[in-house]
């Protein structure tokens, strides 16, 4: 039996799991298969102790990362609890511990970096430069993550409510506010720029917010090209930092926190299911306090 084409049909059915996250289930689970066949153990033969050679493998023979390594161990125990849901097999990853990761405080902008990087991206006045404005403002104002900003439609957008409905990991929808300004940047750019960017004269309409053609098909502007752009603008605006979309996520989040807002509230912008995985903001809020408390306290000197 296949089960890897059965796993994979789990994830992007049952599971509903992200792009990324499928890629990465599968390219692990097929260099484990690999591993298995190397030293002749058939899957359904597998013992627990060739979970953890394999990963002792991982860690001192390809000397991956804790952060990797963990991603390892998840995609396994991921892997046999399908195989044992579905299929009846004994899930050997039951015991599999994760390392320990360190946890750090993700690298962020400043909001004077931002406005920069804000400022920077409207002088291109063209076309294509006007949606990739509005862009890098949808994506600093709303913290949604770059695959949720590039499969945006058109009909997402709620102008009576100011709200933004966006489709996130596991097909989990959420809204998120928009900011008065961005809305009315929104409204201005679908009035005069979104239909230049596919030639409606020649094509038909699209829903995608931020369309592109490819060839003669009009798809959502991708990951990549999109990527590629805020470093060149980054690199414009004299910032010296290495950024990416993720960053000006991380940014978002930290300069809310710098403002007062509480990790609940934090979880349900950014879409995570779990207040712990915003924790790590909690040093944000410790660290900012520590400055204020020296600057301002009358007894901190």
């Amino acid at each position: 039996m296949d089960y890897l084409t059965k796993f994979e049909i789990y994830l992007l059915t049952e599971k509903r799991a992200a792009r990324n996250t499928y890629t990465a289930y599968i390219t692990d689970i097929k260099k484990f298969l690999n591993f298995l066949k190397s030293q002749n153990i058939d899957l359904l033969n597998a013992q627990a102790q060739e979970l953890k050679k394999y990963l002792l493998i991982l860690k001192k023979e390809e000397n991956l990362s804790p952060r990797s390594l963990a991603r390892n161990v998840s995609s396994l125990k991921v892997f046999y609890g399908f195989l044992h849901k579905n299929h009846n097999i004994t899930n050997i990853s039951t015991n599999l511990v994760f390392p320990k990761i360190e946890k750090r405080l993700p690298n962020y902008l400043s909001e004077e970096e931002v406005e920069k990087l804000l400022e920077f991206s409207k002088q291109d006045l063209t076309d294509i430069g006007i949606r990739n404005k509005i862009m890098v403002y949808i994506l600093y104002v709303t913290g949604i993550r770059i695959t949720e900003l590039v499969n945006l439609r058109v009909s997402n957008i709620q102008f009576d409510t100011g709200f933004l409905l966006v489709n996130g990991k596991g097909g989990k929808d959420r809204l998120v506010p928009l900011p008065k300004e961005v809305s009315e940047e929104l409204q201005g750019y679908l009035n005069t720029t979104h239909s230049k960017l596919i030639g409606r004269e020649k094509y038909h309409s699209t829903d995608y917010l931020f369309p592109t053609l490819y060839g003669k098909v009009i798809k959502p502007l991708s990951r990549q090209s999109f990527w590629l752009f805020l470093k060149n603008l980054a690199k414009q605006s004299g910032i010296e930092k290495n950024i990416s979309p993720h960053k000006l996520r991380h940014s978002l989040a930290t300069h809310l926190l710098k403002k007062g807002a509480n990790l609940r509230s934090l979880q349900m912008l950014l879409g995570h299911e779990s207040l712990s995985t915003v924790q790590i903001y909690t040093h944000v809020e410790t660290e900012f306090l520590r400055k204020v408390y020296d600057k301002f306290h009358p007894r901190s000197s």
